[in-house]
């Protein structure tokens, strides 16, 4: 088997004197959909932001497509294949669909692929083409959604980090988004999608992770978490 495309090895990560990551161990490979799972303050945020660079792992290895990447600085970790769709979406507002995509390929200049990756995100979500003038802020929240993806997908990621895809939108919309992070998976997008929902997240999933105040306190299939005695009451809530 193929070494992970994405690794962390005994990651720890702190603000200040507060540690937030323990020892943290997990692997993604090629081609799948990894949940990392657990409540509020647990890590899982901190955890994607360590793998960006945005949050400097005080000790551990990330490494990243056969690189180390834990010391680079995050713009040149995006460049190498690394995109995330941030929690609570993190749009221009007064910028329009049309220029919060292109914000999402300002590091290339491969002008005919960003095209296509254009009308590819135009398939996905056709609602964003009909409103390619609006401005982001005016979008309901399921459109700002499909935009936060759309940005993302704009790098052409060989990973996408996703932070809570589910927060704040409707049930029938969660199922639509989660629908949608299978479809661009199996278009050839590798995923680690950081959730609160483990039923959601799970029901997607190849494997999974649960965090518990900053270390890993399950690792299984997907399949294997979801019947797990554990994992509803001690860790995440009812599983529903």
């Amino acid at each position: 088997m193929s070494d992970p495309i994405l690794n962390l090895e005994d990651v720890s990560a702190a603000y200040g004197p507060v540690r937030a990551l323990n020892d943290v161990s997990l692997f993604v490979n090629d081609g799948e959909i990894v949940s990392l799972l657990g409540s509020n303050a647990a890590g899982k945020t901190t955890t994607l932001r360590t793998i960006l660079g945005m949050t400097r792992a005080h000790k551990g290895e990330i490494t990243f497509d056969g690189e180390r990447i834990e010391t680079l600085r995050t713009q040149e970790i995006v460049a190498r294949g690394l995109a995330m769709v941030p929690e609570n979406r993190r749009l221009f507002s007064k910028m329009s669909v049309r220029e919060n995509l292109d914000i999402g390929a300002n590091l290339r200049s491969d002008k005919a692929e960003i095209k296509e990756d254009m009308d590819r995100v135009f398939g996905l979500f056709p609602r964003l083409k009909e409103r390619i003038a609006q401005k982001a802020g005016t979008l309901s929240g399921g459109e700002q959604q499909m935009l936060a993806i759309g940005r993302a997908l704009m790098a052409r990621p060989k990973v996408m980090l996703m932070d809570e895809p589910s927060m704040g939108l409707a049930p029938i919309l969660v199922q639509q988004v989660f629908d949608t992070i299978k479809e661009i998976n199996d278009q050839g997008t590798t995923i680690l999608v950081v959730e609160q929902n483990a039923h959601i997240a799970l029901s997607i999933a190849d494997r999974g992770y649960v965090l518990q105040t900053g270390r890993i306190v399950l690792s299984d299939s997907a399949e294997a978490l979801r019947q797990h005695p554990d994992l509803s009451q001690a860790y995440l809530g009812e599983l529903e």
